[in-house]
C-alpha cells in the first residue's frame, strides 16, 4: 500500500474514532436533557462508529500498515436543542462522507482496486447515514418548532429505531 492511502486511512481512522466519541457525548447531553430515545439511538451509533474504526485499523494491519492512534478533540458538549444537534450530526456524515471520497479518488488515482473495493462498503454506508438523519430531521420539521409533545414523540420513535437495529 502507499504511503498516502496509508495516512488517509490513518486520518479516516481518528475521524471514525471521534464520530464515536462525539456520538457518545451527544447521548449523554440526551440522557440527562429527558430523551431516552435519542440517547439509545446515540449510544447505539456510537458503538457502529467504533466498529467503523475496527474496520479501517483492521484492514490497514491486514495490508502490512499500522494504525496510529492520535489525541482527539473533546466533543461539543451541550446543545440548544435535539434538533439543532442532529443538523449537527448531518453536518458531520456529511463531512466524513467527503472524507471517504476523497480516499476512494486516491485509490483510483494510484490504482489500488483492493482499498477502492474495501473504501465502496463505506460510501454506501454514508448514503445510509445521511438518509436516516434526514429522515429524522424531516420528522421533527413536521412536528413543528417547540412542540414538546412532537418531540416526544420522535424520541420514542428514535428509541424504537434503536431497538429494532437502524
Amino acid at each position: 500500500m502507499k504511503k498516502n492511502i496509508e495516512q488517509a486511512i490513518i486520518e479516516q481512522i481518528q475521524k471514525e474514532e471521534h464520530s464515536s466519541r462525539l456520538y457518545l457525548q451527544m447521548a449523554i447531553w440526551c440522557e440527562i436533557n429527558g430523551f431516552p430515545g435519542a440517547a439509545a439511538f446515540l449510544y447505539k451509533h456510537s458503538d457502529e462508529e467504533r466498529l467503523h474504526q475496527l474496520k479501517f485499523i483492521h484492514f490497514l494491519n491486514d495490508r502490512e500498515g499500522m494504525a496510529l492512534l492520535k489525541p482527539l478533540e473533546t466533543p461539543q458538549s451541550d446543545y440548544p436543542s435535539l434538533k439543532e444537534m442532529f443538523e449537527k450530526i448531518l453536518e458531520h456524515e456529511k463531512f466524513i462522507s467527503a472524507s471517504i471520497n476523497q480516499i476512494y479518488g486516491l485509490t483510483l488515482q494510484e490504482k489500488d482496486y483492493t482499498t477502492a473495493s474495501f473504501i465502496h462498503w463505506f460510501i454506501n454506508e454514508q448514503i445510509e447515514e445521511e438518509t436516516l438523519v434526514r429522515t429524522i430531521l424531516d420528522k421533527m420539521k413536521l412536528a413543528g418548532d417547540g412542540q414538546n409533545r412532537g418531540l416526544y414523540l420522535i424520541d420514542k420513535e428514535l428509541g424504537v429505531m434503536a431497538a429494532s437495529g437502524h
